[in-house]
């Protein structure tokens, strides 16, 4: 937001303090000044005459001329091409500081020259607001300009100084330079007088215009006739404000248009009353068409945006920019307001579709007033009547709403001083409401408010406290020390188990991916033990990040693609992570790899990765965390064959509870990745951290030595390999002790020699003692048991 001196001026009187005086205490109410910037710079400065104007006797492009600067003649070498006799002009004299340097007394080309004949860019005017006749030459003052006034830049309103305020998110009001001036007003503790136009547009003879909206983009519109206008230059103090505001004056009309805009904060526009076939207008959506805007460039409208028409045809796009074809020109006898609410998410998305971010777009996109319509109708009324002439004016139509009820707050001065922790007095409180114009009225303990319409942040009591205080002064805040109990820091049970397995991945040669938590629908669909209801973004960046994802899954596996096509094809990645639900976040971590697992080029070998990989990086992990092999089960996958390999995968349960999923991804979806065999899995941390761990304990290596045995069985093909283990286990125990300490697979076979529908299972059993030496008897003993507790247990035969 960008407001100068003057404007203020007009409003509140600030002329007993500097403009840096006026930043800092606006800055120190919560309001930011960015920035200040002056019009224009120059010191012992003069308005002038030239008296006559020769060319320079050594060159050919300089003058020589005498001017007159009301208390002298000086001479004076000046190289602009538009310098003549009798023009008034900006003199520096001798000793001038300007924003290029200081002016001094020279000889140039064997001329004396006394001073400097000044253009406004060499005065630090900004050449936007300037003509091509100004950039390129000096300035030619009117013929009325004072000779001898030393003080040009006043005389062309260009002695003004500019705020550059950055606005919080809330204080979209503060756009419009009215509210500006009342937050200054209230800061300061200073009256301000706003320009009262109430009713200026309740006047008018009947009319025909029809005005209507066939989209509740548009809750409310007004239009109004006005039939005679005179077209010409603004008045002096529009044009200043209007360049003040970085707005390049055009006439009287259009100026009006965009000067009250600055003030209300209400966009408005004008239409060429002859330009529009017919007294009606209609606002629309879905229009499909190529439109010429007021830039000249044609832009292509779509469903979403709003447009202004006429007959089924075009002449806006509502609430960015108008169009070249019903716009104000200097033959326009009369026109056609307009003023209206659109929604703003949709100004929003038109706006950075087109790329036209306009004064009017960015008002409509921060939010409106509900009563600025209104008032700028009004305003824009009045200000026409006075300056363009404005007559045969016709009553003002209205379509729809803006459905306006004032917010009432209850306030009480003992419930503020708790929230804030002062010790405010309710003189001053009531001082401080007075001056925001809130109306207070006493009722009881209570303080009764009414919000003015422009200040729409103001909803609860909370947002009442804060305006106190930051009128009041952030540093009536009393200064105390936070009262807290003294804690040991340390990790909690969550932090712990993400160290301990960062850690111990780490140590394996995996390295840890961090990717992105919002995913595209697709990737919803491919989740791993997803949740049932998934969070959606209300206003995504764009719809491959709309969603929250449930599953680490598929953006680790967005990770593997991207580098093996970059030919790394060795990849060990993992990721911990949470996942979202609507009603539950879970933490979660995921695992995958590809490629070789061990890899010796000069000795040729390679071990590839596979799911028994995984099984034990899985195992090991759990392991020593407390979870030993007992508690931790692996199943078939019959959940999710569509992520994962069905014959190369497994459930994995802790007790009762799934704990996750892991195995070799399926081959259509690494496909679909365009990657090659990769296996993963991913693991509900939650299961671990609702689960008492076992104690982790040292046993130091047996002394002893151990015996290994070999079996070979043969029992039927559904026979899983774990039930056998299990069974073998079952017979560990001797003398209270746990003797068979490794049960391996090392062979299963079908085919010759085997019977159909069954298969040989060769294990490797060590049996090895903590205390003692095993004897022969001992560990027979034990291998007689195993022989029947499987024959019982899975119908297993000792294979010949």
């Amino acid at each position: 937001m960008q407001i100068s001196r003057k404007w203020l001026q007009q409003y509140v009187d600030i002329s007993d303090l500097s403009i840096e005086q006026v930043a800092d205490r606006l800055t120190n109410s919560g309001s930011e000044v960015e920035g200040i910037e002056k019009m224009s710079q120059g010191s012992n400065l003069v308005i002038g005459e030239v008296v006559s104007c020769e060319d320079h006797p050594d060159s050919d492009h300089l003058h020589v001329c005498m001017v007159n600067l009301g208390d002298s003649v000086e001479q004076i070498v000046c190289g602009a091409p538009n310098v003549a006799a009798n023009e008034k002009v900006i003199v520096a004299r001798v000793g001038a500081k300007l924003p290029g340097g200081e002016i001094k007394e020279s000889v140039i080309r064997g001329v004396e020259s006394k001073g400097m004949l000044c253009s406004l860019l060499e005065l630090g005017v900004d050449a936007h607001h300037l003509s091509e006749e100004s950039k390129n030459g000096i300035e030619l003052l009117d013929k009325d300009a004072p000779i001898g006034c030393d003080d040009p830049l006043g005389y062309l309103g260009l002695d003004d100084e500019i705020m550059d305020i950055g606005l919080t998110p809330n204080r979209n009001d503060c756009l419009a330079a009215w509210s500006m001036a009342l937050e200054t007003g209230a800061v300061l503790e200073r009256e301000v007088h706003i320009p009262n136009a109430d009713g200026a547009s309740d006047v008018g003879k009947a009319t025909k215009l029809k005005v209507s909206s066939e989209t509740d983009k548009c809750p409310l519109f007004l239009g109004k006739v006005i039939g005679s206008i005179k077209i010409g230059p603004s008045p002096k103090w529009i044009q200043e404000l209007l360049m003040a505001a970085g707005i390049k004056s055009i006439n009287n009309v259009v100026d009006i248009s965009n000067i009250v805009m600055l003030e209300t904060g209400q966009p408005l526009h004008f239409y060429d009353i002859d330009a529009l076939p017919a007294q009606e207008i209609t606002v629309k959506d879905h229009i499909h068409e190529a439109y010429t805007a007021l830039d000249g460039i044609k832009y292509d409208l779509c469903d979403e945006d709003i447009v202004i028409t006429t007959q089924n045809k075009p002449i806006g796009i509502a609430g960015v920019m108008g169009g070249d074809d019903s716009k104000i020109t200097d033959e326009t006898k009369g026109i056609i307001i307009e003023a209206a609410i659109f929604d703003h998410v949709v100004i929003r998305n038109t706006a950075r579709r087109l790329n036209l971010n306009t004064d009017a777009s960015i008002r409509y996109q921060k939010g409106i007033e509900p009563m600025a319509t209104f008032k700028a109708m009004d305003r824009a009324v009045q200000l026409l009547v006075e300056y363009a002439d404005a007559k045969d004016l016709e009553e003002t139509v209205q379509f729809g709403s803006n459905h306006y009820t004032p917010t009432e707050i209850d306030v009480n001065v003992e419930r503020i001083n708790t929230l804030l922790g002062t010790d405010f007095q309710e003189d001053e409180v009531v001082k401080v409401l007075n001056n925001l114009h809130l109306n207070p009225q006493k009722q009881d303990k209570d303080i009764h408010v009414i919000v003015p319409s422009h200040r729409t942040d103001l909803i609860i009591e909370e947002d009442i406290a804060e305006e106190i205080i930051r009128i009041l002064g952030y540093d009536r805040l009393p200064i105390t020390m936070p009262q807290t109990t003294s804690t040991l820091g340390s990790l909690n049970k969550r932090q712990k188990l993400r160290r301990r397995l960062r850690t111990a991945l780490s140590d394996l040669g995996y390295n840890e991916a961090i990717s992105y938590t919002l995913v595209s629908k697709e990737k919803i669909d491919q989740a791993v033990m997803g949740q049932c209801e998934v969070v959606e973004l209300a206003s995504p960046m764009s719809e491959d990040r709309r969603y929250v994802r449930s599953s680490i899954l598929p953006s680790m596996l967005d990770c593997v693609a991207y580098n093996q096509a970059r030919s790394m094809k060795d990849i060990a990645l993992f990721e911990i992570s949470n996942t979202y639900g609507v009603h539950h976040v879970e933490e979660r971590l995921c695992v995958a790899a590809s490629g070789a697992l061990h890899k010796n080029r000069w000795q040729k070998f390679s071990v590839e990765v596979d799911f028994y990989t995984l099984k034990g990086v899985l195992s090991a992990l759990l392991e020593s965390l407390g979870f030993d092999g007992n508690r931790v089960r692996f199943k078939t996958n019959q959940i999710d064959t569509k992520n994962f390999h069905p014959y190369r995968s497994a459930e994995v349960y802790l007790g009762k509870e799934l704990l996750g999923m892991i195995g070799e991804v399926h081959p259509l979806v690494c496909k679909q990745y365009d990657i090659e065999r990769t296996v993963a899995m991913e693991i509900n941390l939650e299961i671990l951290l609702k689960n008492k761990a076992s104690k982790v304990k040292f046993t130091e290596v047996s002394k002893y030595p151990s015996v290994t045995r070999d079996f070979a069985f043969v029992v039927k093909e559904e026979v899983m390999v774990a039930d056998i283990i299990s069974s073998i286990k079952k017979n560990s125990r001797l003398n209270k002790e746990n003797i068979i300490q490794q049960v391996e697979v090392f062979d299963v076979y079908t085919g010759e020699h085997v019977e159909k529908g069954y298969k040989s299972i060769a294990l490797s059993v060590t049996f090895q003692s903590f205390e003692r030496t095993l004897k022969d008897s001992e560990i027979t003993e034990i291998y007689n048991k195993i022989l029947e507790t499987l024959k019982q247990d899975v119908q297993a035969e000792l294979r010949a």
